[in-house]
């Protein structure tokens, strides 16, 4: 029996599994440097056992830091493989992708997304459209999107999608509800509602007459529509649903969901002011959390925050400091202070200590920058997250009368919002809304007066009239021509 080519590689391979196993880094580089050295002088510099001895390198470099070294041989891989292979082959999707995985771990977003695209290009033009490896290679694709928050680039993708699979199977298939589920989320984070809910009904509709309305599958497409309501101040409709899923959750013994949905529930009643009913909820949930998960898991996290929001909205700040504070605490532990959840618990942190601080301004100034500080380097300068710390580093400036700073910051945040989400998203409105304000108390009545209308406009779109934002806007324009008559 012939020795394949693999087999000859094989001994350099295992020695170099082996020291890697005991710790010896130089000798397990000296394996797989001999290794790439053997296979270049046997076979030439391309080859597949030298693509093999790149990505074995690469790998090793990676998870030891050396990053330089391992884009060099990630891409050296790359270009060995498109030359043996050619351009069109599986191997250059799977090379790809392993470039990829490396830019991302460095955050290097911008150059992952042709990589991505042209890894699902190959692979859709060599698989079946049913092949799982189409699925994956999407779903790397539909995450990017995600994390950078091209929403336009996701819905283009998820629409593709749908029109391939509706003329595979037709509309009542599963996979067609998933898709119209995820379609739902991205207009949904698009501040697209309208646009989102007969998605979801259609999606709760196929898995209803697929699967029958007593079936777990549905809770998630529940707690989506539900939570949509919400934003829509649709509260009556969204609690039927969450009931309804926790429901579902119960009687199916299906509990994985059920704390993420009585979280949900728990955030309508601070929507209701119902705050009694969300701080006993909020108990009864981190009781929970902390027989399945203990008192040191991550995602006690969430829910201490939650009670912290909870209890400042009830005037218990003391209370709501002693929930946040040893959240913060475990974040820096666990994920330490350059965590996107540290800046997060910050800027939580200045909230609920509103004016309970000595030198308060002063001192949430300076959190504020931090929490900024630490949001731009991880998600870049374009970012929801990034606005809103803008915007509330602005109110800190505006209370210090520090106007030209807090007027070039709210500045800055509707500029990103605009950008980022569109002028018919209701975070835009909101943006509009606060400088509009910071306009109205500088009694710069001409600029403030065409501001709250737009945002009117835009909340009554796509929240209805009396929708609480909506209220408040109204509210805010009333009182500024309410004053500027008052002048005139």
């Amino acid at each position: 029996m012939n020795l394949s080519d693999d087999d000859l590689i094989l001994p350099f391979l295992n020695q170099a599994q082996t020291y890697q196993e005991q710790g010896l880094y130089s000798e397990t580089l000296g394996c797989y440097l001999q290794c790439l050295e053997f296979c270049q002088n046997r076979w030439g510099k391309e080859h597949l056992t030298v693509i093999t001895s790149f990505h074995h390198l690469a790998t090793f470099y990676h998870a030891n830091g050396r990053n330089g070294s391992a884009e060099y041989c990630y891409v050296k891989a790359l270009e060995i493989t498109r030359r043996v292979r050619g351009d069109e082959h599986l191997d250059v999707a799977t090379s790809l992708d392993r470039l990829a995985y490396f830019y991302r771990s460095q955050n290097r977003h911008n150059e992952i997304e042709p990589l991505y695209i042209e890894a699902l290009t190959i692979r859709r033009k060599l698989l079946d459209a049913e092949h799982p490896d189409i699925a994956t290679s999407f779903k790397r694709l539909e995450h990017l999107y995600y994390s950078q928050n091209k929403y336009n680039e996701a819905e283009i993708l998820y629409l593709e999608a749908l029109g391939i699979k509706s003329k595979l199977w037709g509309r009542e298939h599963p996979d067609i509800a998933t898709l119209l589920n995820k379609l739902a989320e991205i207009y949904r984070y698009q501040g697209k509602y309208s646009e989102a809910e007969p998605l979801y009904i259609a999606a709760l509709e196929i898995r209803w007459n697929l699967l029958g309305k007593e079936q777990p599958d549905v809770v998630t497409i529940l707690n989506n529509l539900a939570t949509l309501y919400c934003f829509q101040g649709k509260y009556s409709e969204a609690e039927t649903l969450y009931a309804q899923a926790l429901r579902l959750i119960f009687l199916n013994q299906e509990h994985r969901h059920v704390t993420t949905i009585l979280n949900n529930v728990a955030t309508l009643y601070n929507y209701q002011g119902r705050y009694n009913e969300a701080r006993l909820l909020c108990l009864q949930i981190l009781a929970l959390k902390y027989k399945l998960l203990g008192e040191n898991h991550l995602d006690i996290i969430p829910t201490r925050n939650n009670l912290a929001v909870i209890c400042h909205s009830q005037g218990m700040y003391t209370t709501a400091e002693s929930f946040l504070i040893p959240a913060g605490s475990m974040i820096e532990k666990l994920q330490g202070k350059e965590h996107i959840d540290f800046a997060t618990y910050l800027n939580n942190r200045v909230e609920i200590s509103r004016f309970q601080a000595r030198n308060y301004y002063k001192w949430a100034e300076y959190v504020l920058q931090e929490a900024l500080t630490i949001k731009r380097k991880l998600l870049g300068e374009e970012h929801p997250d990034v606005a809103n710390m803008l915007n509330n580093l602005a109110v800190i400036y505006y209370l210090q009368d520090k106007f030209n700073e807090a007027e070039s910051l709210f500045i800055q945040a509707l500029t990103i919002i605009r950008q980022l989400l569109g002028e018919e998203h209701p975070d835009f409105a909101t943006s509009l809304n606060n400088l509009a304000f910071f306009y109205y108390s500088q009694q710069r009545y001409s600029e403030a007066e065409p501001l709250f209308i737009q945002a009117l406009d835009i909340l009554v779109q796509q929240l209805g009239t009396n929708h609480p934002h909506t209220v408040s806007v109204r509210h805010n324009l009333a009182d500024l021509r309410d004053a500027s008559h008052s002048e005139n």
